[in-house]
């Protein structure tokens, strides 16, 4: 009879199945509050589930992708993008024989800190907030001190490396958070065109020709050729990797949607109003502290006033911030007391 856990049967498995180049979770760096281990899971798997658990998570459902709050059903959110780069990500880490279930915690984690309506409030808090303000970092402070009531996730230092790194200069360690650093790339250049079109802000034939040779005419076709493409020029190697046509195509694709859709003012008339209003509800509760416990019932009183109110504003869902603006700058009818005679 095998007496060993669960976990630890796991655990023998990822090193007789696993590419030398993966992390395996009996490995991990720790956490930055030692734990007991899971007599079932393992580090990684105890992560995604922490993760998919937290409220930020849940709040990602209502979180701009790059159409603000769009009347169609089938646009992208901030939830359905983090879906597809966990997708996108397992298939190419299951390829490579590395670690999915480090790939998809990173992977559904690397956005928890995006400020409501996507980029837009993004570039607002960066402007406004002293120390400025980016959703990776913001993403890690999420998971390391905000959620769970203040007590943060508690996420192992893998996890935390991929999502800090996703996104800008860094490189993450490990494969997995390279893995996904390029799918987060893949997933919304893709998804952003299909909205677009749909959206009718432009044409598939409005694409340079090279893109569609190189990536595919399909939304399927052009998945499939980074993601293979990924897997072959990695296979067996220290890095994850793209070759140098499929990359410069990819860097094309990217150079024409920012232009085309991204900084299209035509296709984002709504943002500087998003822009506005985020400015705003920060502001006043910098004005009006006594507020902020009322509203937000979680802060950490021991931190800077800034970052108290930047912390509640990035994790507003864009209908709560537009439901609490109105409230507080649309008058609310006079409630008549008891014995007050009523105007007829």
């Amino acid at each position: 009879m095998d007496r060993r856990t669960i976990r630890e049967q796991t655990e023998e498995f990822e090193k007789i199945t696993l590419s030398p180049f993966a992390a395996y979770s009996m490995n991990t760096r720790g956490r930055l509050r030692a734990e007991d281990r899971d007599e079932i899971r393992t580090e990684y798997q105890r992560d995604r589930d922490r993760i998919i658990h937290s409220k930020a998570f849940r709040r990602l459902k209502q979180k701009t992708q790059v159409f603000l709050l769009p009347e169609g059903d089938h646009y992208r959110t901030r939830m359905t993008h983090t879906l597809e780069v966990s997708q996108i990500s397992r298939t190419i880490a299951r390829a490579l024989r590395l670690n999915e279930d480090l790939t998809e915690a990173i992977a559904l984690g690397h956005d928890l800190g995006h400020a409501p309506f996507g980029h837009a409030g993004e570039m607002v808090l960066n402007r406004i907030y002293p120390k400025g303000f980016k959703h990776n970092e913001q993403s890690l402070h999420v998971v390391d001190f905000l959620e769970n009531d203040g007590k943060g996730l508690n996420l192992t230092w893998e996890v935390r490396d991929g999502i800090l790194n996703h996104t800008g200069k860094g490189i993450p360690v490990t494969l997995e958070g390279q893995i996904v650093k390029t799918a987060d790339r893949i997933a919304y250049l893709n998804h952003d065109l299909d909205d677009a079109i749909r959206a009718g802000v432009l044409q598939l034939e409005d694409l340079p020709k090279e893109v569609l040779k190189v990536l595919g005419r399909t939304h399927s076709q052009r998945i499939a050729t980074l993601v293979k493409d990924m897997i072959v020029s990695s296979m067996g190697e220290a890095e994850i990797k793209q070759s140098a046509e499929v990359f410069e195509a990819m860097q094309e694709f990217r150079a024409f949607m920012f232009k085309e859709v991204y900084l299209n003012k035509p296709a984002k008339l709504e943002e500087e109003k998003g822009k506005e209003l985020v400015e705003y509800v920060y502001y006043y509760f910098i004005q009006h502290p006594d507020q902020l416990k009322k509203y937000n019932g979680h802060i950490c009183e021991e931190s800077p006033l800034e970052e108290q109110v930047k912390d509640f504003v990035a994790g507003m869902t864009d209908r709560y911030i537009v439901s609490l603006f109105q409230e507080l700058t649309v008058p609310k009818p006079f409630a008549s007391f008891k014995g007050l005679t009523k105007q007829e």
